[in-house]
């Protein structure tokens, strides 16, 4: 597909630079399917158009049914943003993948300075190595410690590696080594946060679970690659960035049991509802779904049969970008087009610290058998 299908215009002041207070304060657009009048709405109820409902994270447990099942992405974001020094010269590191023996594959800026065998000094007790060669701003730094002293000197001296378009407009801080963190995050990993479960608070989870809404928990370390530009014409020619992910046996069971019991499966972020679809590659309709765990690489692209999900929440993404270019296979590239220019109008925050919504799938479970 044309990939300028999927740009958009985004007023700058829509990027929201901090999180709502308390998390489950943020607004939620609820796309529905047509014929689906609940809420207040705008736009009309045909099959290519959005029925659109303004509301708030915390009415979840109005929207969604006894016997739905969230599947969160537990990964927790390590702090990987490093500030080093090269003599004079002030150098800004991104890990981004572990190689192993203390090395990191690392995103340096300005990485023209470094050198194979250049010495970065990044506090009296924490120094790495270059190693070469290196190509698009990428350098291998060997940090010459072992897994537990290398995390142990990130939690000191890294912080966590907030989007761009943050850190284009203010430093990182405090603040954020709780925001961007969800309350489910339990396994280190990520470069960046699943941030549809950043909406989530103790006391939300509380609430579902007294509406008998279930959850589970699927872990995908998030990897640097999902801030990658789209920079081809067609979305045929791009190449997606792998992530490693597990859904365990017990996931499965229960997704197997929503299902039985007529629930709904409802994806909480693009990452679990990535691997819970790649679970589902080569799996016999009567299954679902089977563990899973290794790495993927799946690109959903309209045209794409869903198979697990049937509702996901998630948040409102670049224009261009391969996370918007999943929503549109979701719930429709024409209703999606919609629900954000609706989206924009009317004051909605964007991207990882922004508000949420919460899509229905074009395709009910049935009719994409």
């Amino acid at each position: 597909m044309d990939v300028d299908q999927f740009d958009f215009a985004l007023p700058p002041e829509a990027i929201a630079l901090r999180p709502a207070r308390p998390r489950d304060s943020a607004r939620l657009l609820h796309i529905a399917n047509s014929g689906d009048n609940s809420g207040d709405s705008s736009g009309d109820n045909s099959r290519d158009m959005a029925a659109l409902h303004d509301r708030l994270i915390g009415d979840l447990p109005d929207l969604l049914r006894p016997g739905d099942l969230l599947v969160f992405n537990n990964t927790r974001v390590l702090p990987l943003q490093l500030q080093a020094r090269r003599g004079a010269a002030r150098i800004e590191l991104t890990l981004l993948q572990a190689l192993g023996r203390g090395c990191w594959q690392a995103f340096a800026r300005p990485a023209r300075r470094l050198r194979a065998g250049d010495r970065l000094e990044i506090a009296g007790d924490f120094t790495a190595t270059v190693q070469g060669p290196h190509a698009d701003g990428q350098v291998v730094l060997d940090f010459a410690l072992d897994d537990a002293a290398l995390m142990a000197a990130l939690e000191r001296h890294g912080s966590l590696p907030l989007p761009p378009y943050i850190r284009k407009h203010r430093a990182v801080d405090a603040r954020d080594k709780v925001d961007y963190q969800t309350v489910l995050a339990r396994h280190d990993g990520a470069v960046a946060a699943p941030t549809a479960g950043l909406h989530f608070t103790n006391r939300l989870l509380a609430r579902l679970g007294q509406a008998g809404i279930g959850h589970a928990e699927v872990t995908l370390h998030v990897g640097a690659g999902t801030f990658r530009p789209v920079s081809v014409a067609d979305t045929a020619d791009h190449v997606m960035h792998g992530e490693w992910g597990r859904v365990d046996e017990s996931v499965v069971q229960q997704i197997r049991e929503t299902r039985a019991g007529g629930g709904r499966v409802v994806a909480v972020g693009t990452t679990s509802l990535r691997l819970l679809e790649s679970a589902a590659r080569g799996v016999p309709d009567s299954e679902i779904l089977a563990p899973f765990d290794g790495e993927t690489d799946i690109f959903i692209t309209p045209g794409f049969e869903f198979r697990v999900v049937d509702l996901l929440l998630t948040n409102f993404h670049l224009p261009r970008s391969t996370l918007f270019m999943l929503v549109a296979a979701f719930a429709g590239l024409a209703r999606m087009r919609t629900a954000y220019a609706h989206a924009i109008q009317a004051g909605y925050r964007f991207y990882s610290y922004g508000d949420g919504c919460l899509l229905e799938a074009v395709q009910t479970r049935q009719a994409s058998r």
